[in-house]
């Protein structure tokens, strides 16, 4: 198998291409022959040592894959060899062949080609959960999407589309603004801007946005505070700007706003059910053509430097991919 792999904590400039001998699935392990590989912003916190999960060097970044099952391990009876199916794990994607366990493994549609199933796992399900479970986003809220030509960030577009929502957005640039809009946003709005947040008020009648899903961090949290509905629910994604905000308790009294987490692994971790559930769901509005993964850019496994360089660059729009 072929793999690109971190030998010391640094960028992403410092991953090599090597070969090493094909894993063997363990117990409760699927092995997968990997045909697409997804990028996310948390394999450059990885690579640099500054992610919450610090696997073991040397080691090969990337939580989620599409492939086909080549083998299993002892106990696992959900998927079979052959099986078409899309993973969430650790770390490790960034290779020809991946471990992954069985828990994470899901079989994908019929219909679903394996780049949309390399993009789908991550994004799709954070979205789902924080604005279906956190947020309990309702047909007929405004929700504010920010960052929202990003990986993440486009699928909350989406899926709040889907579920009844009047979707605002915004992004870093009118090129980026645009690209939400042609997925679901009714306005967008340029965050790099000094007047955002009145675009915000002045949409929504100087309301301001029932639920704003924030995956930035930093000044765009701290402003969305300025924007938010009485009754509203601020959802924390991440910190793409590098920064993570505080927020003052009189801000959250002040508007009864409700401030709420997402990470899709502690929801993997405590109510496994839930992912599930938003997976079933998921898949039905990929059928019916709701919802589907915009694909930026793909590269060869050897290019993944430049490909993480799209992310941290902020040139990406949608999903990073890499070929094996």
């Amino acid at each position: 198998m072929r793999a690109m792999v971190v030998s010391e904590w640094g960028e992403a400039k410092g991953l090599r291409l090597v070969e090493l001998p094909d894993p063997q699935p363990g117990p409760g392990q699927v092995m997968i022959d990997v045909r697409a590989s997804s990028c996310n912003f948390f394999d450059l916190l990885m690579v640099a040592g500054k992610y919450q999960v610090r696997p073991p060097l040397p080691f090969a970044p990337g939580g989620e894959v599409a492939g086909v099952v080549r083998g299993t391990g002892p106990g696992v009876d959900s998927v079979q060899p052959g099986e078409r199916v899309f993973a969430l794990l650790d770390w490790g994607g960034y290779a020809s062949v991946a471990l992954a366990p069985a828990a994470g493994v899901v079989s994908m549609p019929a219909a679903m080609p394996f780049e949309h199933g390399a993009g789908f796992g991550i994004v799709y399900l954070t979205s789902y959960l924080a604005l279906v479970h956190r947020a309990h986003l309702r047909p007929g809220d405004t929700l504010l999407v920010h960052a929202a030509a990003g990986g993440v960030g486009l699928t909350a577009v989406q899926v709040g589309r889907a579920l009844g929502a009047r979707v605002l957005a915004t992004a870093g640039s009118q090129r980026k603004c645009a690209i939400a809009r042609e997925h679901g946003a009714e306005a967008a709005f340029d965050y790099n801007s000094a007047d955002w947040v009145e675009r915000v008020k002045e949409a929504t009648g100087g309301r301001g946005a029932d639920v704003i899903y924030d995956p930035v961090g930093g000044q765009v949290f701290d402003l969305s505070t300025k924007c938010i509905a009485f009754g509203g629910r601020l959802l924390v994604i991440g910190f793409a700007s590098g920064k993570i905000p505080t927020i003052e308790a009189n801000r959250v009294l002040l508007k009864n706003i409700t401030v709420a987490g997402m990470g899709l692994g502690g929801f993997q971790r405590q109510v496994p059910e839930l992912v599930s559930q938003a997976l079933h769901a998921l898949f039905e509005l990929y059928r019916r053509g709701a919802i589907r993964p915009v694909i930026s850019a793909t590269f060869p496994l050897s290019e993944a430097a430049a490909a993480l360089d799209e992310i941290a660059s902020r040139r990406s729009v949608g999903k990073v991919l890499l070929i094996p």
